[in-house]
């Protein structure tokens, strides 16, 4: 475990150091001039003159050469961190706050929902292979696999929110508002959990330690918590880690769909407005999380294997 541990803080050192210096180099790359950008989100599209650009530029220093002017931004990011908005002034930081909580209420609700769909119609399709649920699940599945975010996004808008007026169609004004967006991430990943749970019980129950473990002479029951669920749980375990990459990346798309204001959400905007340090902050958050889950599912998944399932059934038949 410390071992994992180790590897993972030398990952994360290297994806922050990483996602700042392409942060950087994609800013520059970008057409247009950085200066005029950040002046007209600063004081407006209609409003910003050649005069304001100029002062960016020599306030920011993109003036210089781009090798100086890294030099120079690395040296601010050693010293003060990521800083201050080029745009509206604040710490990154505490901009990133509002925005970092609202990113992890709908991820996390969007993964209780995938969970709470996805699990029990792979359980069930893995149990009773060839059935109704079976086929009519999986059909689902493909179906809502095959649909990009943004489609099942504004079908949802037209279908619930236009037409039948059951919850709001965007923005953050009630305790329903997320509702929508978190579907539009849960149904996607509950298809392909469903999936993948099913492939893990169809491999639990084929295995010889499944049927010793029934000759035994413990129930159905005994037998599908005891052995079948924790065969599954670690290949479902490493599927979710996975997902959440997928996850946190379909939730930069369904947030500026729904306006939610999430991490996503100020990623667009801070693109658009060429705001470097808002752009490594929020690209910082995202991959940092990432890094974050797939430590904790690693873990989980060492615990698993570390357990002995033959041995502890084998002990619970002979008692």
């Amino acid at each position: 475990m410390t071992r994992l541990m180790l590897q993972r803080l030398a990952t994360a050192l290297a994806v922050c150091t990483l996602v700042v210096s392409l942060s950087w180099a994609m800013v520059w790359m970008l057409p247009g001039d950085v200066a005029m950008r950040v002046a007209a989100g600063r004081h407006g599209h209609d409003l910003v003159t050649v005069a304001a650009a100029d002062a960016v530029r020599q306030e920011l220093g993109l003036a210089l050469p781009v090798w100086q002017a890294w030099l120079q931004w690395c040296l601010t990011l050693l010293q003060q961190g990521l800083g201050h908005s080029w745009v509206s002034g604040r710490s990154v930081w505490a901009e990133l706050q509002h925005q970092l909580g609202a990113t992890l209420s709908l991820t996390g609700t969007a993964l209780l929902a995938a969970l709470a769909i996805g699990l029990p119609l792979g359980w069930q399709a893995g149990r009773h292979p060839g059935s109704l649920t079976d086929r009519l699940g999986m059909a689902a599945c493909v179906l809502l696999r095959a649909l990009p975010p943004f489609l099942l996004a504004v079908v949802l808008m037209l279908w619930v929110a236009v037409h039948w007026g059951v919850l709001p169609v965007a923005g953050m004004a009630g305790e329903m508002s997320g509702v929508l967006p978190a579907l539009t991430l849960a149904l996607g990943l509950a298809a392909s959990l469903a999936q993948v749970t099913r492939q893990a019980v169809l491999a639990a129950v084929s295995l010889p330690s499944h049927q010793f473990a029934r000759t035994c002479g413990l129930s159905e029951a005994q037998v599908a918590w005891q052995h079948d669920a924790r065969h599954a749980a670690a290949p479902v375990l490493s599927h979710l880690g996975v997902q959440t990459v997928w996850l946190l990346e379909g939730a930069v798309v369904v947030e500026s769909l729904f306006a939610w204001p999430g991490i996503g959400h100020a990623l667009v905007h801070a693109v658009f407005a060429r705001d470097v340090p808002m752009i490594q902050g929020c690209a910082l958050c995202m991959a940092l999380l990432f890094v974050g889950v797939r430590t904790a599912v690693d873990l989980l998944c060492q615990q698993l294997d570390a357990r002995g399932h033959p041995a502890s059934l084998h002990g619970r038949a002979s008692t």
